[in-house]
């Protein structure tokens, strides 16, 4: 190892950049990668390689699969009438994990935010309003945080969908406040998509 350092130094560096992992985090992980290198590392390289060249966004929704569409927009026997609006890919694998909502599914790319300069043009809500206005939809279901940000974002598109004259609803209960979609159990994610609210 010491006749390398500076890859090593690199690996740390990059992993430390993920979500989750500091610098400590970062150096026990490429440690393990090290110490199974002839038998970890190909396999993780390989697939590496290959998600960088097939894995896509979805065009329609947002999400991130090999087609475009992706295979839930592409599924037909899901409601094509119903549009259930997330703040991210990983709140979609959630609420697709459950099996509770059989609706599509719309990728804002994030919440608005004064502080990080995060406004109405920074997340996909004209490809929102577009797929509305093409589409006979029947209920939009806004599934975004409970936090400040999360809620100003919420008004913000019930305000924006006002003018289609269509049912607007929300998570309801089992979704604590401050909570955020990608952390809560199977259960409370069913129970939240079941009791789901009038906006």
């Amino acid at each position: 190892m010491s006749d390398n350092p500076n890859e090593i130094n690199n690996l740390e560096q990059l992993f430390s950049r993920l979500p989750g992992l500091g610098p400590r985090s970062a150096r026990r992980v490429v440690l393990h990668l090290l110490k199974k290198k002839d038998t970890l590392m190909p396999s993780l390289a390989t697939s590496l390689s290959i998600a960088m060249k097939s894995i896509v966004n979805c065009s329609s929704c947002g999400n991130i699969d090999i087609t475009s569409p992706c295979s839930i927009c592409a599924d037909l026997k899901r409601d094509k009438r119903t549009i259930c609006v997330v703040e991210d890919v990983t709140d979609l694998w959630a609420l697709q994990k459950v099996s509770s909502f059989r609706g599509q599914f719309h990728v804002l790319g994030g919440v608005l935010s004064a502080l990080d300069g995060i406004g109405p043009a920074n997340l996909s809500i004209e490809s929102l309003l577009t797929r509305i206005k093409e589409n006979k939809i029947n209920e939009i279901i806004i599934a975004l945080p409970v936090t400040v940000d999360g809620q100003t974002t919420a008004h913000y598109l019930k305000e924006e969908l006002s003018k289609f004259n269509i049912p607007v609803t929300q998570l309801s209960h089992g979704v604590p406040v401050g909570g955020e979609l990608d952390y809560l159990d199977d259960g409370t994610i069913s129970a939240a998509i079941n009791s789901r609210r009038p906006f």
